[in-house]
């Protein structure tokens, strides 16, 4: 059985930082694409960023571009984002994702979830 755990979400101030870390377990993780999404109230989910399964290409929403930091540890089977420089939008619901596919800049299909950790970011 496939699971995802997210933690360290949180409450924060503008301009502060944050990393989330994603554990997972029943499956062969380094074989694995992993993502990082998120959900605001009231709108859809969307990918903030992903790492291919060697860890060498990652791809980055622009609205993070220069601030979130995705990374593996594969010998830790954990993901990461780092997140500096937070913003009142970025505050969501912050899913971890697995098992996609990371082809040509794109990451896409995810295959399993977390069950999301809340970052509110206040002004």
């Amino acid at each position: 059985q496939v699971q995802l755990v997210e933690s360290g979400g949180g409450l924060v101030q503008a301009g502060g930082s944050l990393r989330l870390s994603c554990a997972a377990s029943g499956l062969t993780f380094s074989t694995n694409a992993f993502g990082w999404y998120r959900q605001a109230p009231g709108k859809q989910r969307e990918l903030v960023a992903a790492i291919s399964s060697g860890g060498s290409f990652t791809k980055y929403q622009d609205s993070v571009k220069g601030r979130f930091t995705i990374s593996r540890d594969n010998a830790k089977n954990t993901v990461y984002l780092q997140m500096n420089v937070l913003k009142p939008e970025d505050t969501a619901v912050y899913y971890c994702s697995g098992g996609g596919v990371f082809n040509g800049g794109r990451y896409y299909s995810s295959t399993y979830w977390g069950q999301g950790t809340q970052v509110t970011v206040s002004s």
